[in-house]
């Protein structure tokens, strides 16, 4: 366990503001130690208060299984490969893979020549022919696409035309035993929660209970990397299979962490090509301590790099902003050099490399990414991290596990 906190990782963890937090140390509430660089943090001990943060002070037995036959995944909107690749560490098996972008299929077919992936229009394929055999888990990302809601239930045919309608008509055809999609959290607010909530109907009318669904933070699951996921896990019915959530890892771990050798890599970050900042940026950029963003320029030049943005509300957080080595990235975005959604390196006034973007997302070195550096940002920004699908596949195996244990479902490899 970490002996201290800083002020980012405990407003990540606690789902408040670093505001919030600093008006809970005036209070008495939740005091902080200054550092001589004026940043705070927080003792361990100082969080034994908050029941959510219980799990940073007990270690669980993590009761990670082997699948007990091959559990067959058939996956949309693969991307390249960070849900498959954190599900075949878990122990599962792609038997297909769909993904209509080229350059992401080349990277599948790049590093696993085993996978079928079908690159194409998720709306032209028919999964019943493609895949006779028993499917066990469709997955996939389905981007979030609005469709109209009306009334208290909406149907199947209601969402043609959507993605996630193609997610449903992949679970309608091959009935697998669990269902897995997973979005942005703010599919959780879309249309004041009506979205979501015709996704559940939507499953249910196809025979599968849906487990509450769940935001999930990366920090929590070995990912230093401050990403949300909303998962949905849909239970087909009448097969009594259980699924829980996966408990949180009692570490958080930093850039430090993603791009040095220690806790999750053995060896320095690997070198390879990344975007840059024209002069005139990286001279403001040179300007931004690690941790610091644009409220750390001199207000001159603020005015004039932010422009109209310096005149609206919000705190804009991702402008001009350095990344400290000593707290998780903020999430990465498909280009790491906008200026809405800066990500620099802590010591050098750049954009991320390639291949840091990939730690960061917790990719193994060895994973290598096809197409331009611009499409390689994108692969990797649109990635789900591979360790917080490692996490949530573990959890599917051990309820896959349970269920051909105590049912009369055969075990027998098909």
């Amino acid at each position: 366990m970490q002996e201290y906190y800083t002020l980012s990782e405990v407003a990540d963890l606690l789902s408040v503001s670093k505001e919030t937090l600093k008006r809970w140390e005036t209070s008495g509430k939740l005091p902080s130690i200054k550092l001589p660089n004026n940043y705070r943090v927080y003792e361990a001990k100082s969080l034994w208060q908050f029941e959510a943060l219980s799990f940073l002070f007990d270690k669980k037995f993590r009761d990670n299984q082997q699948p007990l036959k091959d559990y067959k995944v058939v996956e949309l909107f693969a991307g390249a490969g960070g849900l498959a690749l954190g599900f075949e560490q878990a122990g599962l098996k792609a038997v297909l893979l769909n993904e209509i972008d080229r350059y992401a299929c080349a990277t599948l077919r790049h590093n696993r020549p085993d996978w079928r992936v079908i690159e194409g229009d998720v709306a032209q394929l028919s999964f019943q022919q493609l895949c006779p055999e028993k499917i066990d888990i469709v997955a996939g990302g389905f981007p979030c696409q609005a469709f109209s809601y009306s009334g208290k239930k909406l149907g199947f045919n209601d969402t043609r035309g959507t993605l996630f309608f193609e997610f449903a008509r992949a679970v309608q055809e091959l009935q697998p035993l669990i269902c897995i999609g997973e979005n942005v959290r703010g599919l959780v607010s879309h249309e004041n929660g009506a979205t979501l909530e015709g996704m559940i109907s939507v499953l249910d009318e196809l025979g599968y209970d849906v487990v509450p669904p769940q935001v999930l933070k990366a920090i929590l699951y070995r990912v230093p990397q401050k990403r949300e996921r909303l998962f949905l896990v849909g239970i087909k019915k009448g097969t009594n299979i259980h699924f829980n959530y996966p408990d949180p890892y009692s570490e958080i771990y930093t850039l430090r962490d993603a791009l040095r050798a220690g806790r999750l890599y053995d060896c320095d970050v690997p070198a390879s090509g990344g975007q840059l900042y024209p002069a005139h940026k990286k001279k403001v950029m040179d300007l931004v301590p690690p941790g610091g963003y644009w409220r750390d320029l001199p207000v001159d030049i603020q005015k004039k790099y932010m422009m109209k943005s310096f005149y609206l509300g919000g705190g804009k957080t991702g402008m001009a902003r350095r990344i400290s080595w000593d707290e998780p990235c903020l999430t990465l975005t498909t280009s790491p050099a906008q200026k809405q959604t800066e990500r620099c390196h802590p010591d050098e006034s750049r954009p991320f490399t390639t291949r840091e973007y990939a730690r960061i997302q917790t990719f193994p070195d060895d994973w290598e990414f096809q197409g331009s550096i611009g499409q390689v940002y994108r692969q990797i920004g649109n990635a789900v991290p591979v360790n917080l699908a490692q996490a949530v596949a573990e959890e599917l195996v051990k309820s896959l596990n349970a269920y051909y244990a105590t049912s009369r479902a055969p075990l027998m490899q098909a």
